[in-house]
């Protein structure tokens, strides 16, 4: 026994309860607390009870609330009944839903769907099928092209959760040898728009199914970078990459399974010129497999998604860069455990 004296269950004890943290944070993200804290800079315990609707004890909002508080989400001056509750400065910027870099969205997304879709993990596990909307037969993603405003929102929320890699991948690249850009799977136009933004000298095309065209229309418009950034419309899986000097990806590959990953890579292999580049950007799994959880977590979830996705490793990209034939690969790390694997034609 002696030689355990120093081990203790605190870590364990954590991580099990890990979902109590997480269902914190998600509710008040859905009630829109950061919203309402940033418009009126502070607000009591009864005022945020009001505003929220909150039939719940006094104690126990003051209770969610010094929850938030202890995790770093908001300050407060004074305690329970004299208290007065303001945003940190990262909710303040970040799930304050009137400024352009909220990224609540994702966390919405996790509250209404992967939530109680992650409860189903076990299942996932021994069955090896998806625990999403496909246990009842629905195909989310079909479901979500017939619906504008289901669609808008899903892009929003994977807007979110790569805004900071984006910026992060616009910046540190080097683009010196290139002019032109094509994000496959491009979504919101997010990444052209950072690319541009702060390559004055690039041009993009955002390409990606013609239900996305509009909503990505519109961000680039916001941006008013429509002289620089474009839209393309078709199916990378059955249609031709729009050529250009770097094509990149993100959060694509990871949905597939490894025949159709390294079918991507080659249609992005075949849209490059000589000494293009292709550019995966994603939560990729260091080799050792030790480090980066969020890798990890974000490939059970893609279990949970789409049953046969998966994220990987840096020697995994290596492995089918060099099947699809490109000649050498680098990787660039991004915003916390994201980065970009990087292959050169």
């Amino acid at each position: 026994m002696e030689k355990h004296a120093h081990l203790t269950p605190a870590n364990i004890m954590q991580i099990g309860t890990g979902f109590w943290a997480s269902k914190i944070l998600l509710s008040a993200v859905n009630f829109e607390l950061f919203t309402h804290l940033a418009a009126r800079k502070s607000l009591s315990g009864p005022e945020i009870k009001s505003i929220l609707s909150l039939e719940s004890s006094d104690r126990n909002v003051y209770h969610f609330l010094d929850a938030l508080l202890a995790f770093g989400f908001l300050t407060r001056e004074g305690i329970m009944k004299t208290a007065r509750y303001s945003n940190s400065p990262d909710t303040d910027l970040f799930l304050d839903k009137k400024k352009p870099s909220y990224i609540g969205g994702m966390l919405e997304m996790m509250n209404d769907r992967l939530y109680s879709f992650w409860g189903n993990l076990e299942e996932g596990l021994i069955t090896g099928t998806p625990q999403n909307e496909a246990k009842n037969g629905e195909n989310l993603f079909a479901a979500l092209y017939a619906d504008k405003d289901r669609l808008k929102g899903f892009i929003n929320a994977m807007s979110g959760i790569q805004m900071g890699n984006f910026m992060a991948f616009a910046q540190s690249f080097d683009f010196s040898k290139y002019k032109t850009l094509t994000d496959a799977g491009g979504s919101s136009g997010l990444l052209s728009l950072m690319v541009a933004k702060h390559q004055p000298h690039m041009s993009c095309v955002s390409f990606d199914l013609p239900p996305v065209a509009p909503i990505a229309q519109a961000t680039i418009d916001h941006f008013q970078l429509g002289s620089r950034v474009s839209t393309a419309s078709g199916d990378f899986l059955k249609e031709p990459i729009p050529g250009a000097d770097i094509v990149v990806m993100g959060n694509i590959l990871h949905d597939w399974d490894e025949e159709t990953k390294l079918i991507l890579m080659k249609k992005a292999y075949a849209a490059l010129p000589a000494g293009g580049a292709f550019v995966a950007i994603e939560g990729i799994i260091d080799n050792e497999r030790r480090k980066n959880i969020f890798g990890l977590m974000m490939s059970l979830n893609m279990l949970i998604e789409t049953g046969k996705g998966f994220d990987y490793t840096f020697d995994d990209f290596n492995k089918w860069a060099k099947a699809a034939g490109f000649k050498s690969t680098s990787l660039l790390p991004l915003a916390g455990p994201t980065s970009a694997a990087i292959a050169y034609k």
